[in-house]
């Protein structure tokens, strides 16, 4: 019998190039391919009259072979079998392309089940079959479908999924303690793994599932706990000075109340005898750098260093242009790491955090590299939490001893959500926005508007303000109707405003150009910047007042929000377009809920309410696990009982023996890729 972590090519008829095709599907052992569930299932235990099969539809019928299936060489590499098949109700046509040996498999007079698609003209091309007598294995049964990859059929990956629940039959470990199984009426591992791949009926498909859902987010909890559990287990000195009301008394504002209490619950932090683990969340200009400024202050007062990493060269600018003259005023040296510096200022850079002359180092993704070391770091803050995951934040955290770790997010999350997806940290809400922040002015309009709204473009423009108009894709597609920002670009700086400068990013673009087009925007070289949601963060533009988004429907609330956010930076009137042609009328509603409102917390619930959390919390994005049964979106009442479930069962820990406790580690292991050593 083959080993659960054995390499798949243990299974009959898988070879090196096999085995290269799954792993491109992320399987390389016999536990990858039974953990590879299916993306879907089509329901085959129905079968109807072939007069009630319904164009489009995929649906199962019995019929008889009525004529003497024909094989016609149309041309070279393309051979039709037709014939027609026929039961109490009616008579349908069938076509096979290229598959000539169907007319030895299917017999005149004899009854078989068919599957498939009719079309308009109601006649079945390449349906899947099997004889009536012996169905089950194609028809008459519920079918996983699987995520694909080339080379790799919906059958091929059924039989090898079925290879390794055989070779493995009662070595899958039952990681769900007992009393856990029993409390919630989950079934045993060897069942749900056997059932979601090989599903009797439907409901024994949803018991499946929802153990398997359960287990996911019982491993996903424990693992976070246990993380909290060694951050509490650490002891380190509390900073000494705490005071930072010289610093707060030299801004040309004063602190909201919810700033000062996220400054006060952070001081709190470094008073304890444990490294800070915290998350700031505020919702866009909440005024989340001025928090993370006081804290490196505070830092610094100690004469700790302080890294802080945002997620692209523009917006660390940014930070650096704000921040350094305010720590100069105390003394403090603030230097800037990023990737397009020359080699000169580079090195300086480093120097400067190799030696401790700097109290505070912001920079990019570049402070990651091995030749970036600190003298004495002991704060590190990542801006936009989401655009880092658990490794990066780990990385540079390794690079000081057990510093405080503080990470920013605008995304807005309730607070309940909050708790749960950021488990291993504190979190700190800041729910008001600073005084004279503008508010956006917000309108839903369709393509009828077209004309005005270009001429209100070219109004901003001529005011010497700026506009960005978000597309939702990057190429035009023939299938689609969205707007492309390439073709898009390309129109308006043509036909529309050849006049003035039209720039144009998107993901696809190296780093160095999206860099260049940000930065020119940023100083006011480009008047109208055509994206796609690439901007959603890294962008502080405060002369930049007008956002228009194509296709909105085609977004989330969350991430209009964030798009919003890019414009009223600023202290000139800014507004928000949102286009959108006859959406249905939940579209309609859900997107004039957005305009609305501006509070970030409000839009997030209703996002939840109406989507789930998965629209604007995606976990590879996020920097958690990638979920393989559970899904953030439909199980969050499940992930609430099995977070209570593993901190119960942890808090027992001392009692276990150590071999019981083996399987989770490793499953913890696998959950989080490794990034987190939980050994």
């Amino acid at each position: 019998m083959a080993g659960l972590y054995d390499p798949v090519t243990a299974l009959a008829g898988v070879g090196a190039v096999r085995a290269g095709q799954l792993e491109s599907l992320g399987i390389r052992t016999l536990y990858d391919l039974i953990a590879f569930f299916p993306r879907d299932y089509e329901d085959r235990t129905v079968f109807v009259p072939i007069d009630r099969l319904e164009p489009g539809a995929t649906a199962c019928f019995r019929a008889l072979v009525v004529t003497q299936p024909r094989t016609a060489h149309i041309r070279r590499g393309m051979d039709l079998t037709k014939l027609t098949v026929s039961d109490d109700t009616g008579k349908l046509g069938v076509t096979f392309f290229n598959q000539s040996y169907v007319a030895d498999q299917l017999r005149y007079g004899e009854e078989y089940c068919f599957c498939g698609r009719v079309d308009e003209s109601f006649q079945i091309t390449n349906p899947a079959f099997e004889p009536a007598a012996s169905a089950g294995r194609v028809t008459g049964r519920i079918l996983p479908v699987y995520a694909l990859t080339a080379g790799v059929s919906n059958k091929l990956m059924g039989k090898l999924v079925g290879q390794a629940l055989d070779a493995c039959a009662g070595s899958i470990p039952e990681i769900l303690p007992l009393s856990v199984r029993e409390r919630f009426s989950l079934c045993g591992a060897e069942e749900a793994y056997g059932t979601v791949h090989r599903p009797e009926s439907f409901e024994a498909l949803a018991r499946a599932r929802k153990r398997l859902v359960f287990e996911e987010f019982f491993i996903f909890s424990a693992g976070l706990a246990i993380l909290r559990a060694r951050r509490r287990g650490e002891h380190r000195d509390p900073l000494p000075n705490r005071d930072v009301s010289p610093f707060l008394a030299a801004l040309p504002f004063s602190l909201t109340g919810a700033q000062r209490r996220a400054v006060d619950e952070i001081l709190s932090d470094f008073a304890g005898g444990a490294s800070m683990n915290r998350l700031v969340q505020g919702d866009v200009g909440s005024g989340k750098t001025m928090v993370a400024a006081a804290a490196a202050y505070c830092a610094a007062m100690n004469g700790r260093q302080t890294a802080l990493m945002a997620p692209t060269e523009i917006l660390a600018g940014q930070h650096y242009a704000l921040l350094a003259p305010l720590f100069e005023r105390f003394g403090f040296r603030t230097v800037l790491l990023t990737g397009s510096l020359r080699a000169a200022e580079k090195r300086a850079a480093r120097e400067a955090a190799a030696d401790g002359s700097a109290s505070l180092v912001i920079g990019t993704h570049a402070l990651l590299s091995g030749d970036v070391t600190f003298h004495n770091l002991d704060l590190v803050v990542t801006d936009e939490q989401h655009r880092f995951g658990v490794a990066q934040r780990a990385a540079l955290g390794a690079k000081g001893r057990d510093p405080h770790l503080l990470v920013m997010s605008a995304t807005p999350i309730p607070r309940t959500l909050a708790l749960i997806l950021y488990g291993d940290l504190d979190v700190s809400v800041i729910d008001e926005l600073p005084p004279g922040r503008q508010s956006v002015d917000t309108f839903l309009v369709g393509e009828s508007m077209r004309r005005r709204i270009n001429a209100f473009i070219r109004r901003q423009a001529e005011e010497g303000h700026q506009v960005y108009i978000v597309c939702p894709a990057v190429e035009e597609n023939e299938e689609t109707s969205l707007k492309s920002a390439e073709v898009w670009a390309e129109a308006l700086q043509r036909s529309v405003f050849p006049d003035l400068r039209v720039g144009l990013i998107h993901g696809r673009m190296k780093s160095a150009e999206k860099e260049a087009v940000m930065a020119a925007f940023a100083a006011g070289e480009t008047q109208i910047l055509v994206a796609t949601t690439v901007i959603e963060v890294g962008m502080d533009v405060p002369n930049a007042t007008l956002m228009v988004i194509e296709n909105a429907e085609q977004f989330g609330l969350s991430q209009l929000h964030q798009l919003r956010g890019r414009v009223g930076r600023g202290k000139d009137k800014s507004y928000c377009v949102l286009f959108s042609s006859n959406p249905p009328p939940e579209t309609l509603a859900r997107l004039s809920a957005f305009c609305a409102t501006t509070d970030g917390f409000k839009i997030a619930e209703e996002d939840l309410k109406l989507r789930g959390p998965g629209d604007f919390f995606g976990s590879r994005q996020h920097g958690l696990p990638a979920f393989k049964a559970a899904s953030l979106t439909c199980d969050l009442d499940t992930l609430t009982e099995a977070r209570e479930a593993a901190g119960e069962y942890l808090a027992a820990v001392p009692d276990r023996d150590e071999a019981e406790l083996e399987p989770l580690r490793a499953r913890i292991r696998a959950l989080f890729r490794d990034d987190l050593a939980l050994n």
